[in-house]
């Protein structure tokens, strides 16, 4: 069994050994700016067309789903990519079906943010 140490309570300093005492006089390299984590590889931001936000609950059983549709010059991968990404900021779920992303639920607003930062133009088409 380890023997304990006291405290002494007559008001004498602590006698207090840091184990990161060492560190003070280590020096870093300058720091690199890095990327977020979790974010996903988009092509920069400039005009690449614009897309349209539609929501829809027909055909459903009266659920809600945000359709974004229009896109025009990119991949079935590119699609999958931003679908995630709206799925993780809007914590619901969705697809990419027939050439469109479908997220669960009315998230037209988060859906616009997303898409103006990856550099679509968003409309909201539909009544």
């Amino acid at each position: 069994m380890k023997a304990k140490t006291r405290i002494p309570t007559d008001g004498e300093p602590i006698a207090w050994k840091s184990p990161f005492a060492g560190l003070k006089d280590v020096v870093l390299p300058p720091a690199q700016p890095r990327e977020q984590p979790g974010t996903p590889q988009l092509a920069p931001a400039k005009n690449r067309g614009r897309v349209d936000i539609i929501r829809q609950t027909a055909h459903r059983g009266g659920k809600t789903v945000t359709v974004i549709t229009g896109f025009v010059g990119i991949g079935q991968a590119e699609k999958e990519q931003l679908a995630k990404e709206m799925q993780k900021a809007c914590g619901v779920g969705g697809t990419v079906k027939d050439g469109r992303i479908e997220i669960q639920g009315d998230r037209r607003d988060d859906v616009a943010r997303i898409l103006t930062k990856a550099g679509f133009r968003p409309v909201f088409a539909g009544g």
